[in-house]
């Protein structure tokens, strides 16, 4: 029997319990006939100062993110979303490519990473030269510059803004945001792609790529295009940049 509101389809969404910038966003993303469902990972919103408590941020995630998994699926979705973006850019294209099947075979439908939602994004703009930004500290910088340069992208430009805590990144006001956008552009760079799910940027990428007139993407943008395009959804979906509306 179909779902009375998610007709066409029941999306299980994973993300850490800190986060509170993934939900709204892509519940405003969402299609009528499309319903998400969250499952929060149990994480504290411990400090981060340095590598240190950013490698502890990981290991907090990996220990509750099955677990979630396991609960989430037991309102029967059709396909899974994870969103969040830290864990799926570790160890490169390979260690997100493994972390995927690990999460496929548990969950026992498709799933949607934004890794490989932002390279198959980046790819479609024929993208090469990108300006990045990220909410991280350098340990985590270095892991998405592994990913982008395992896919073929160059990093001409990364802004890591170090938040202090994961409550913290969905802080960052647009303000900040508009101002990374501006340092990591330039005109040796074909795309910008920001990265990190609880920083609430969709509605500003959409507006920044209106007057930068160049692809600014958005990872919870990237993510929800993705897993929608994955299911066959074509709707245009307006006010988050070119690639919800016309891809």
């Amino acid at each position: 029997m179909t779902d009375s509101l998610g007709f066409r389809r029941k999306f299980a969404v994973i993300a850490p319990s800190t986060n509170t910038s993934v939900q709204p966003e892509f519940d405003a993303m969402a299609p009528r006939g499309v319903t998400n469902h969250f499952g929060r990972i149990s994480i504290p919103n411990d400090p981060i100062h340095n590598d240190d408590d950013f490698n502890q941020l990981m290991v907090n995630i990996r220990t509750s993110m099955m677990e979630t998994v396991d609960r989430v699926m037991t309102c029967e979705p059709d396909y899974l979303v994870m969103g969040m973006s830290s864990e799926t850019f570790w160890d490169g294209l390979e260690g997100s490519q493994i972390l995927q099947k690990r999460v496929e075979e548990r969950a026992g439908v498709k799933v949607c990473m934004g890794s490989d939602a932002s390279q198959q994004a980046l790819k479609l703009y024929g993208a090469k030269r990108l300006g990045v930004i990220t909410p991280y500290m350098p340990v985590g910088d270095g892991q998405v510059r592994r990913f982008f340069e395992d896919c073929g992208f160059e990093i001409v430009r990364l802004k890591g803004l170090k938040c202090q805590s994961p409550v913290k990144i969905a802080h960052v006001s647009e303000q900040e945001l508009r101002d990374a956008i501006i340092e990591v552009n330039g005109p040796d760079v074909d795309a910008i792609i920001q990265v990190g799910t609880n920083l609430a940027m969709a509605r500003l990428a959409g507006i920044a790529e209106f007057w930068l007139d160049k692809p600014v993407l958005a990872i919870n943008t990237c993510i929800y295009w993705w897993a929608l395009r994955q299911n066959g959804i074509k709707d245009p979906i307006d006010g988050f940049g070119s690639l919800l509306l016309k891809h």
